[in-house]
C-alpha cells in the first residue's frame, strides 16, 4: 500500500494524478475462506482489519450486497462519545473513542476526526440528576467528562437559548474529547488497510442462504456462487434478524428507521456537538457549513431508508426552541438508516446457537461511535473464542436477565 502524504499529492499533481492506485481491489470471491464476514459497513470492515492486524488472520472475505459504507455507516450523524453510564458500555465506547483519536495515523487515511466536544443538555431536574450520576460513574471508569452549569454552556454554545421557552437549560454533561468524524472516510480507511493486509472485499455479493452441517456453519450461498468457510460473522445492522433466520435462530432485535437531515450551509456558528434529549434532537455543524440534525426513530418496524415529513417537523420544532437561530434555514437533504434495536438498547457481540457462527448487531442509534471498538472486540472474539470487552454483550444475557440498560439510564440511547 502506497503511503498517502503531502509529498505524494504534490508528486501526483505534477503527473496529472495518473499514478494513484486503487484503494482496494475488486476480487472475484474464492470458493473457500477461513473466515467470512457478511456486511461491508464500518463494523464489518473494522472486524476484518483487526482480524488481520491483531491476530494474523488474513484468509478473510468480506461480503457486501451493495457498496461499502452504503448502509448505516453512511446514514448517521457521526457523533463520537463514550460518557455512558453502565460499565460495559463505558468500556467499549471508551475503547472506540481512544482508537478514533489515532485512527488516521494508523490507517494512513484521513478520517477527519474532530474532537470538538459533545455537550448533552439537562433540561429537566430528572435529567440533571441523571447526568450527575453519569459524571460520577465516568470518573470511576476513568472517562473524562464533567457536569457543567448554564454559564459554561453559554460559553461553549453562544447560539443556545438558555431560558426556554418550555425547557430551560439547567446544566449539561460535557465530554471535551468527544466529537465527530467523516463516516465515508472511516469505511474507506478500514477497507483500504484491510485489503492491504490480504483481506478480500467483495461488493455486490448478496447472501441468499447460510449452510449448516451437523450444528455448525458450513458456508453461504450468494448471488455470486457458493462460498464455504470455517467461521462466519454476521455484521449487517438492521438486517441481522433476516440473516439469523437463514441460519436457523432468532435474535431479540427489531429494525426501525432512524432519520436525520442537513440544512443549507451557513457560516460557522456551532463548533461543538449538542444533544438535547428532553426535546429530542441533536445538532452539529459540518465542515461545509451544513447543520447536521438528528432526531428519533420511527415508532413502527420497517426497513426503509427514506425520511418522512413527520420527523422533520418534530425534530426541527424541538431544536428551534433551544436554537432559535436555525428557524429560517432550509433543509438541504434528508435520509433514514435501518437501526437494529435490542430490548435494553445495548449491542450483541456473541457466539450463536450455530457453532462457529458469530454475530455483531443491536447497536441501535449509537453504532458509528463504536466502530473501532466493536471491530477490535469482535475480531478478538472470533480469533480467541472470548473477549473481555465483548463478554457482557453476549446473547445469553437475555436468557438470564443480565441487561445493560442504557435507554433507561440515559433517557435516550444515542
Amino acid at each position: 500500500m502506497r503511503q498517502y502524504s503531502a509529498f505524494a499529492v504534490a508528486r501526483e499533481a505534477l503527473r496529472y494524478h495518473r499514478g494513484w492506485e486503487r484503494a482496494w481491489g475488486n476480487p472475484v470471491p474464492r470458493t473457500h475462506y477461513d473466515t467470512l464476514i457478511i456486511g461491508g459497513g464500518g463494523h464489518g470492515l473494522a472486524t476484518a482489519y483487526y482480524l488481520a492486524k491483531n491476530h494474523g488472520i488474513t484468509d478473510v472475505g468480506v461480503l457486501e450486497k451493495g457498496w461499502l459504507g452504503g448502509g448505516n455507516t453512511g446514514r448517521n450523524t457521526t457523533i463520537i462519545r463514550s460518557n455512558y453510564l453502565q460499565p460495559p458500555s463505558a468500556a467499549i465506547y471508551e475503547l472506540s473513542r481512544g482508537l478514533y483519536e489515532e485512527l488516521s495515523q494508523q490507517l494512513n487515511f484521513n478520517i477527519m476526526f474532530s474532537p470538538r466536544g459533545v455537550l448533552m443538555l439537562a433540561q429537566t431536574e430528572h435529567e440533571h440528576r441523571a447526568w450527575m450520576r453519569t459524571a460520577h460513574a465516568n470518573r470511576l471508569a476513568g472517562i473524562e467528562s464533567e457536569l457543567v452549569g448554564p454559564e459554561r454552556i453559554r460559553e461553549l454554545c453562544p447560539i443556545i437559548n438558555i431560558e426556554g421557552p418550555r425547557y430551560p437549560v439547567l446544566g449539561g454533561l460535557w465530554q471535551a474529547r468527544g466529537g465527530s468524524a467523516r463516516h465515508d472516510a472511516v469505511a474507506w480507511g478500514y477497507a483500504r488497510a484491510a485489503a492491504d493486509l490480504g483481506v478480500d472485499i467483495v461488493q455486490k455479493c448478496e447472501v441468499t442462504a447460510i449452510d449448516r452441517r451437523e450444528g455448525r456453519v458450513a458456508g453461504v450461498r450468494t448471488t455470486r456462487g457458493t462460498i464455504t468457510c470455517n467461521r462466519l460473522c454476521i455484521v449487517v445492522a438492521g438486517h441481522s434478524g433476516v440473516l439469523a433466520e437463514m441460519a436457523g435462530f432468532r435474535l431479540p432485535i427489531e429494525s426501525v428507521a432512524l432519520q436525520a437531515l442537513v440544512s443549507e450551509p451557513i457560516k460557522p456558528c456551532l463548533d461543538i456537538v449538542v444533544m438535547a434529549n428532553t426535546v429530542h434532537g441533536y445538532m452539529s455543524q459540518s465542515d461545509k457549513g451544513e447543520m447536521v440534525i438528528g432526531g428519533g426513530a420511527d415508532g413502527f418496524n420497517n426497513y426503509t431508508q427514506r425520511g418522512s415529513f413527520q420527523h422533520v417537523e418534530e425534530t426541527v420544532r424541538a431544536l428551534v426552541e433551544t436554537f432559535p437561530i436555525i428557524s429560517r434555514l432550509k433543509m438541504l437533504r434528508q435520509w433514514g438508516g435501518i437501526v437494529d434495536m435490542t430490548g435494553d438498547r445495548s449491542p450483541i457481540i456473541s457466539r450463536t446457537p450455530v457453532e462457529n457462527l458469530f454475530v455483531n448487531c443491536g447497536w441501535g442509534t449509537g453504532g458509528f461511535k463504536a466502530i473501532p471498538g466493536s471491530g477490535w472486540a469482535t475480531a478478538s472474539l472470533i480469533a480467541n473464542g472470548a473477549d473481555d470487552v465483548a463478554g457482557p454483550f453476549s446473547l445469553d444475557r437475555f436468557a438470564v436477565g443480565r441487561m445493560i440498560d442504557e435507554s433507561v439510564a440515559a433517557a435516550v440511547a444515542h
